[in-house]
């Protein structure tokens, strides 16, 4: 991938899917559909919800949030005014969840959110949240059958723990093969390009601060581990190689 690709601002490395509706990383659709076929044979119905977003979409989100017209969480999950915290705190609230535009995994098409569609109670909505997936959740088969499936397709979870900058996000899955490669792409002179080039509330004070987030929340992300899946390293080696 190129700066523009690694950064969400272009999408010369995408394909887009009518159905099931999604797009991803070209190097990745193949795999997300195996995958998806084999969960659907366990009666699993394997939605994205979200896939490929550009910079732009990430500069809406960052910018909403950042105004207080979209919903503002700390790392419990519980609500914050915006107008109540200052830049440093603005910052620090919204990159617990939302990702810096230009820094998204996101961007390079090899990340999905993920849901089972036949799960859904109706009229239920979504809110992607850990008790979702926690025992008792909605989605609890879908979590135990990623933990045992999503590594024989090059997948795993890279915010399983929560203990890097970014909060615990079960529904969170990336394609390690090709997430890989544009990681160490992404480093902090493109970065930093890419945010200074744009129309980012708190620009500045995101500029004074990008080394410190760019080591937190876009290097502080958990690998591939046997913990995340039976069989997580050779289905990666072999998935690389």
């Amino acid at each position: 991938m190129n700066e523009l690709e690694i950064t969400g601002r272009a999408r010369t490395h995408i394909v887009a899917l009518e159905q099931p509706r999604c797009a991803m990383h070209y190097g990745a659709i193949t795999s997300f559909l195996a995958m998806r076929d084999s969960a659907a044979a366990a009666g699993i119905d394997l939605v994205a919800t979200s896939g490929f977003r550009d910079f732009d979409r990430q500069l809406a989100i960052w910018n909403g949030k950042w105004r207080g017209e979209r919903p503002l969480l700390d790392r419990a999950g519980c609500p914050v005014e915006a107008s109540t915290l200052d830049e440093a705190g603005r910052i620090d609230a919204i990159l617990c969840w939302s990702a810096l535009p230009g820094g998204s995994r996101h961007h390079w098409g090899t990340d999905v959110d993920l849901i089972d569609a036949a799960a859904l109670p109706p009229d239920y909505r979504v809110q992607l949240v850990p008790e979702e997936y926690a025992p008792g959740g909605v989605f609890e088969r879908l979590s135990w059958w990623l933990n045992a499936n999503m590594a024989r397709f090059g997948f795993y979870r890279p915010y399983a723990t929560g203990q890097g900058g970014v909060g615990a996000e079960p529904w969170h899955l990336s394609y390690w093969p090709v997430a890989a490669e544009a990681l160490e792409a992404l480093t902090l002179p493109v970065l930093r390009r890419a945010v200074a080039g744009s129309e980012i509330l708190g620009r500045d004070s995101v500029l004074e601060r990008l080394p410190e987030i760019y080591t937190r929340f876009i290097l502080g992300v958990d690998f591939p581990t046997r913990a995340q899946g039976p069989g997580v390293h050779q289905a990666i080696l072999t998935a690389v190689r």
